[in-house]
């Protein structure tokens, strides 16, 4: 008899069915609310009709034409669509299947684009579990443990963590700008760094947003020194923040843009863009594969990005995000141990700690499995584990995101006291 690894745990005990907007439905018959959205996956909400139809029409027509041998249709479709929503001047596009990927493109793109052999990563990121992106990820040992030596080159500098250090945004973000000042003088020259990485929003690291302080000392530093600024926009990106990209809340444009998750609302799809000009230095044979833009997932994406642009799903998630971000704090102010709620448009989090400000990781799963219990289904991330997010689809309205405060203000009661 076989069965899946005992390490591919679920979060929640539910055997999902049937999926409708910003609800699950199980096999026992109950409706779920989904305030987790596959990871951030299912921007416009599960089985959103036109992404529907879009991948139904497709699939009777060509899966999958391989992207180096034939062109189609949806591809292109696709990379005019992007061409309507990337930073001016990011013109040349790239596809692949994962985050981790996609990740992995920029950073090959980067090293044989500036002939520098360094990566600068921040303090907190997630960029995937391949070895490359795992090498770069330090948002929790858990992601690169177990399989050393990592790939060499990577360095690590601090992100402005307000909360996490116990300052204000601006002591944390000069602190942080610092202590990249000195890592390139004394760990990673200039001359010998390619890139530094970031996400505008820590994701597995506890949904912790940059400043704009410190994305424009990214910037500076990166045109002085001639290095490239990459964006990972896996999980902030197509509307998440409540602007389309991240990195617009902070007016700084990338070298390198990286996206996935919500952009072909759960099909796999993923890719890196760049100027003509640099995506030109790439190296002969270094982009490519088998299942990159498959003509199933372009289609997807080209009627997610329609869907997005038409309903309003970027204005909508910053909308929802206010009155979402309301409620949390009004639950908040109700239980000490919630020590901060943060976050950008749909993507909020509320971090768990002690009455001494340590992490309470036993405190949050207690309060992420009393949700189950009130129909709302929610994740955790931070080091520590203590960290519940919230990432519902963008669709979401008013009456979904009061259900959610209601179960959520339920469970956390129901957490607290130990149940």
């Amino acid at each position: 008899m076989t069965n899946l690894s005992p390490h591919l745990r679920q979060a929640t005990p539910v055997v999902a069915v049937r999926g409708e907007g910003v609800h699950l439905y199980g096999e026992d018959g109950r409706r779920y609310l989904d305030f987790t959205a596959g990871i951030g996956v299912t921007s416009t909400g599960h089985c959103h009709p036109r992404v529907v139809a879009a991948a139904q029409e497709q699939v009777a027509t060509l899966i999958h034409g391989q992207y180096t041998t034939v062109m189609h249709r949806p591809l292109q479709e696709l990379v005019a669509e992007l061409g309507e929503v990337l930073p001016e001047g990011l013109d040349s596009l790239f596809f692949t299947n994962s985050g981790s990927e996609a990740v992995e493109a920029a950073l090959r793109l980067a090293r044989q684009a500036t002939g520098r052999p360094n990566i600068v990563v921040c303090h907190g990121g997630f960029h995937g579990r391949t070895v490359a992106a795992a090498s770069m990820t330090t948002s929790g040992t858990r992601f690169r443990s177990g399989f050393a030596p990592l790939m060499p080159g990577v360095v690590v500098t601090p992100f402005p963590a307000a909360y996490r250090y116990g300052w204000d945004e601006d002591t944390a973000t000069r602190f942080a700008l610092q202590e990249l000042d000195y890592v390139l003088q004394t760990i990673s020259s200039p001359a010998d760094t390619a890139a530094v990485v970031v996400e505008p929003v820590l994701g597995e690291g506890g949904y912790v947003p940059a400043t704009r302080a410190f994305m424009e000392g990214l910037r500076e530093r990166a045109d002085r020194h001639g290095f490239l600024l990459v964006m990972d926009e896996v999980q902030t990106g197509v509307g998440r923040t409540g602007r389309f990209w991240g990195h617009d809340h902070f007016g700084v444009t990338p070298d390198i843009l990286v996206t996935a998750k919500g952009l072909a609302s759960g099909f796999p799809l993923s890719g890196i863009a760049a100027s003509e000009e640099l995506m030109s230095r790439a190296w002969p044979g270094s982009q490519g594969g088998t299942y990159g833009a498959n003509a199933v997932a372009c289609a997807a994406a080209v009627a997610t990005l329609r869907t997005v642009r038409e309903e309003r799903l970027v204005e909508n998630a910053e909308a929802m995000g206010k009155r979402l971000r309301a409620g949390l704090e009004e639950v908040a102010a109700q239980h000490s141990c919630i020590g901060d709620v943060r976050g950008l448009g749909l993507m909020l989090a509320s971090e768990f700690v002690t009455e001494d400000g340590r992490p309470a990781p036993e405190i949050a799963a207690r309060v992420q499995q009393a949700a189950i219990e009130e129909g709302l289904l929610l994740l955790l991330c931070g080091a520590w584990n203590n960290v519940v997010r919230m990432i519902p689809a963008l669709v979401i309205d008013e009456a979904g995101v009061d259900e959610g405060l209601r179960a959520w203000s339920a469970a956390v009661r129901a957490g607290v006291s130990g149940r």
